[in-house]
């Protein structure tokens, strides 16, 4: 069971059962509990070819034991994202916990990675059960809906789920427009049906000043 002890500390409470956690995320746990750490990029030998091809720094432990696990990660605000058998697509870095019965890995982003520096690839969780995913601030939860199509700064995206399409353009930021920056950089717009989290800090990209 996922629960926030505060905004910004997942609280876990297992009965035997695991989680997987971002490696050095724990900060107290009562009980027995059995740490081992895991690799990024996803399960078994596709898993390995993925780390090899994409170099995916997903570095994750998965905590086993009976009792309750309290993570935390440079007080980050935490938001909960409960999954019904769809997939979840989060930056690497913005994914604190998930439960261990959800399959991890990776997904290809295009040009966004590439305009965040962050690769071409971002991580993707999927099936049934909690995952814990972070931002910097409190994170905005915006609707997308065939009526109502969603365009976001690189900068500012955490995690999007649901039956979303991405296109990515280019053009001039609102900050640039603002005399604050120059040069062009991507945003990514999403259409269909579902969720985009979005943080109210901006990473430093590569792609023009965003």
């Amino acid at each position: 069971m996922f629960r926030l002890q505060s905004s910004k500390v997942l609280a876990v409470e297992m009965t035997g059962d695991a989680v997987k956690a971002k490696n050095g995320s724990m900060v107290a746990y009562d009980g027995e509990m059995a740490f081992k750490k895991l690799s990024g990029g996803g399960e078994g030998i596709r898993g390995m070819v993925t780390r090899r091809l994409t170099g995916e720094q997903m570095t994750m432990m998965e905590v086993k034991g009976h009792g309750t696990c309290w993570f935390a990660d440079r007080a980050s605000e935490i938001n909960l994202v409960a999954l019904q058998g769809d997939r979840l697509y989060v930056e690497a870095s913005n994914l604190l916990a998930a439960d261990a019965s959800l399959r991890t890995g990776t997904g290809f982003t295009g040009m966004r990675g590439a305009s965040q520096g962050n690769g071409l690839f971002t991580t993707t969780v999927e099936g049934h059960g909690q995952a814990a995913i972070m931002s910097d601030g409190p994170a905005v939860v915006l609707r997308v809906s065939a009526r109502y199509p969603l365009t976001v700064d690189p900068g500012a995206y955490v995690a999007h789920q649901g039956d979303l399409r991405q296109s990515f353009q280019s053009g001039v930021t609102f900050r640039t427009a603002l005399g604050e920056g120059g040069g062009e950089a991507f945003q990514i717009r999403f259409e269909g049906e579902g969720l985009v989290y979005v943080q109210p800090s901006e990473r430093n990209t590569i792609a023009g000043d965003v």
